[in-house]
């Protein structure tokens, strides 16, 4: 594992945490039926769960680079923006 992987799995872990807290907030109906302890648990596990399957399975961005840097084809599956979209 080297710096950029550690700091790309960091970044989708926080990301994951939010959005799980974001998603399980807005199952109550009004923010005093919000069971933080539900809430809290929920975004933590998901962000373990986040940072086993980057462990796991890599992460694209850092494969991508690795074939960049190593000025190595770009892999078939890497998605490039188009800047004609904007």
């Amino acid at each position: 594992m080297n710096n950029n992987f550690i700091k790309a799995t960091i970044i989708r872990a926080i990301r994951t945490i939010c959005q799980t807290a974001v998603a399980t907030i807005g199952t109550a109906f009004v923010i005093t039926d919000v069971n933080w302890w539900m809430v809290i648990s929920a975004s933590i596990l998901a962000g373990i769960l986040s940072v086993l399957t980057s462990c796991a399975t890599g992460l694209p961005e850092v494969e991508y680079e690795k074939h960049f840097y190593m000025n190595l084809e770009e892999p078939e599956d890497a998605e490039v923006a188009d800047d004609e979209d904007e």
